[in-house]
């Protein structure tokens, strides 16, 4: 087992009502994010999945702080962003720039904790999930922006999976 059942700080669903299932599927995906990264040192959070790709868990972490700043400040609160890691020279950036170093995944975690932080505020300030955003000149539901996010750190968990096993056996749960 990846994490002994007593450990491990992910709830089995059981969530009441739609805004609590929302908020708490997400958070469990966030959770099991820092649990694939979780006793690495930097070397094997940079460490990369297989040429050509970028693909690392460090490049992953600082990939999802980017997607929680594009859904939460840029679309849903109206805050224009300089998005995380990326430049018009280095669209891949997140990926590209996570290197082995101590410095960098500080940096990564520190920006990811403050993205999910202003996420949780924002979600737990809306007076309902029907409040709106814009993306690309249409309106979007809160609530459509939780289920894209919880399909997004299900589908990069996934690639989590597979890179924390390549790197020291270690396989999901």
């Amino acid at each position: 087992m990846f994490v002994r059942p007593e450990e491990d700080t992910r709830t089995d669903g059981g969530f009441r009502g739609e805004r609590a299932t929302l908020v708490g599927y997400l958070r469990d995906q966030r959770l099991t994010l820092e649990l694939k990264c979780a006793g690495l040192d930097a070397e094997a959070l940079a460490r990369r999945s297989v040429e050509p790709s970028d693909l690392s868990l460090l490049g992953l972490v600082r990939h999802l702080a980017g997607v929680e700043q594009k859904w939460f400040r840029g679309v849903m609160a109206g805050q224009a962003i300089r998005r995380h890691y990326r430049t018009p020279d280095a669209p891949d950036g997140e990926f590209t720039g996570a290197v082995a170093d101590p410095a960098v995944v500080a940096e990564a975690w520190a920006v990811w904790r403050a993205e999910v932080a202003f996420a949780e505020r924002l979600v737990a300030e809306a007076p309902d999930l029907d409040v709106e955003g814009a993306v690309d000149g249409e309106r979007i539901a809160l609530r459509e922006v939780l289920v894209h996010m919880i399909e997004e750190y299900a589908r990069h968990n996934g690639h989590a999976d597979f890179l924390r096993e390549r790197i020291d056996g270690r396989v999901g749960q």
